[in-house]
């Protein structure tokens, strides 16, 4: 056996969901190469496979089980104290680019282990700093925590508190302020200029011109600063900040220019516009002036405003960020605001209602066949209960969300012979791969099909032995139930080193390559960057050293 078709084969053991644990354990062995890193980061494991990796000597196991998306955080707490610094690392900030739509919180004991450590590791390759870093880039502390901590009995966590100091309730502000630690004090008097009106307008200047739009659209304003960025058109941000007075707000409800009708449309879904206003931009010339105007009555605090914002003004390839909800019920809107979206005559409301993952089951069921194609999306993302195929349909519609989908507990395996036929190969291929398929495609005119239908477990025994003799190789056997035996009979002793082949950084696959490897087509899109991001990675770790 060539070592090409020896690795191939043991990758397809490593990626079988029957393989036995003892087999996966072997398969961490050095002599295999990278097939135990890219095993440890990229599947679901057995209980006792995650915890030989925990205890493994090669620090690189260990990072790449903190990469895996597939173990439930808890799990991974051992890692926070890891001798490792890179491991820690890695388990603060586990994503790759492009980053995940998906980011889980870690648990608030992890978090808490990870930001009070003393170092950054006996290995000396990070900084306890640095970590930090990732960690807050990372999108894995909710903003829950920072309240949580804002009461903690350690000083150093009462100071992370400060870091969200806009989340912090007004009590959790004023004993933060007045704080025994004079640490906790000098760090809370550092945040709260940002709701000091005067002390705003005095750092503006030494604000690099980049951040002064945020500073502007979320900072308390003096009526002279107010009136600067009026002096000098720089007007937008106010338009969605909570503390501009309320004058100023009347101002730019009645720019009259064309180029401004976005200012007034972000203006028109304020909680706090009088009625007058209100009736005023329901008149407007601008079609999205007046669609915002008429969702007012659904904007009557700033936390509904902020939440019918991130919706607003987002197509169905939209590909922004999906975090958990924040637990505090104070920061988000009642069950029965969302109810009353869900209801309600105007799509953007329905939108907002299918993003939120607590929507009762009948109107999931209602949402589900809603006749606004961005509705339907949303619910497939967003809510666990979404119908299979709800899942199915965008997957099939949408290429540009199909990696996604794929991810999702609920996306149907089977059921799928209807897609045999597809034009497009990404679908047909999903469809080969369906165990219930009396014959698998294997004669496809596409190689990922044929690849994706020579991995379906459905397949004769004869059928497969033909393929794995006939050259050129067509498949491998993730899904293919294998005799207890087996595994030990197809692993050589030793494990050969792995032959050079066409990968991506952390040793994933390239294209078909990955067929071959999880018996599953994924899509060739690379999705983009998001364009909200909480913070820049300034790690230098990620490669291998």
């Amino acid at each position: 056996m060539s070592d090409l078709l020896c690795e191939l084969w043991l990758r397809g053991v490593a990626f079988n969901p029957a393989a036995p644990s003892d087999v996966l354990i072997r398969l961490m062995d050095q002599a295999a190469g990278d097939l135990g890193q890219l095993m440890c980061k990229d599947r679901d494991l057995p209980d006792a496979v995650i915890d030989a990796a925990l205890r493994h000597p090669e620090w690189r196991i260990r990072g790449a089980l903190a990469r895996n998306q597939h173990v439930d955080p808890p799990r991974l707490a051992p890692l926070a104290t890891d001798p490792s610094g890179l491991v820690r690392a890695r388990l603060a900030n586990p994503h790759l680019r492009p980053w995940p739509r998906w980011v889980r919180p870690l648990p608030d004991d992890v978090l808490v282990t990870l930001l009070t450590a003393q170092d950054g590791g006996e290995d000396g390759k990070v900084t306890a700093n640095e970590i930090i870093w990732e960690l807050d880039s990372s999108r894995q502390i909710p903003l829950s925590f920072f309240r949580s901590m804002a009461g903690h009995e350690d000083p150093a966590l009462r100071i992370r508190a400060t870091w969200r100091w806009e989340s912090l309730t007004p009590a959790q502000r004023a004993g933060l302020l007045d704080d025994p630690d004079p640490a906790v004090r000098e760090a809370a008097q550092g945040r709260n200029w940002e709701l000091d009106p005067e002390r705003v307008e005095a750092e503006l200047p030494s604000i690099r011109p980049s951040s002064r739009p945020f500073v502007l659209g979320r900072c308390a304003l003096s009526p002279a600063l107010v009136e600067q960025c009026f002096a000098d058109d720089t007007v937008r941000p106010l338009a969605r900040n909570p503390h501009t007075p309320a004058d100023a707000v009347a101002r730019l409800a009645r720019l009259a220019r064309h180029s401004e009708a976005k200012v007034r449309a972000m203006v028109a879904a304020r909680p706090d516009l009088g009625p007058d206003l209100v009736a005023e931009l329901r008149e407007d010339p601008d079609e999205d002036v007046r669609m915002r105007a008429h969702l007012h009555p659904f904007s009557r605090t700033w936390i509904e405003y902020d939440v019918i914002d991130r919706v607003i003004g987002h197509g169905p390839e939209c590909v922004c960020p999906i975090t958990e909800p924040d637990p505090d019920p104070a920061t988000v809107p009642s069950p029965g605001w969302f109810a009353a979206c869900a209801v309600s005559g105007e799509p953007v409301l329905r939108r907002v209602a299918a993003s939120w993952s607590g929507l009762p089951a009948e109107l999931v069921g209602t949402l589900a066949q809603d006749d606004d194609e961005e509705v339907r999306i949303r619910l497939a993302f967003n809510h666990p209960c979404a119908p299979s195929h709800l899942l199915l349909g965008v997957f099939v519609t949408h290429p540009d969300h199909r990696s996604d989908l794929l991810r999702l507990p609920g996306f149907p395996h089977t059921g799928l012979t209807h897609l045999i036929g597809h034009p497009d190969p990404e679908v047909r291929a999903l469809a080969a791969a369906d165990p219930t398929l009396p014959r698998p495609p294997v004669d496809d005119p596409d190689e990922a099909v044929r690849r994706a239908a020579a991995a379906n477990p459905s397949l004769t025994p004869e059928a497969l032995e033909t393929l794995l003799t006939a050259p050129p190789h067509r498949g491998r056997r993730r899904g293919q139930s294998v005799p207890p035996r087996t595994p030990h009979a197809r692993t050589p002793r030793p494990l050969p080193q792995r032959s050079r082949h066409p990968t991506n950084r952390g040793g994933t696959p390239r294209g078909d390559a990955r067929v071959a490897i999880t018996g599953r087509a994924t899509s060739a899109r690379r999705q983009p960057t998001p364009t909200r991001q909480t913070g820049v990675s300034k790690s230098r770790f990620w490669h291998r050293p």
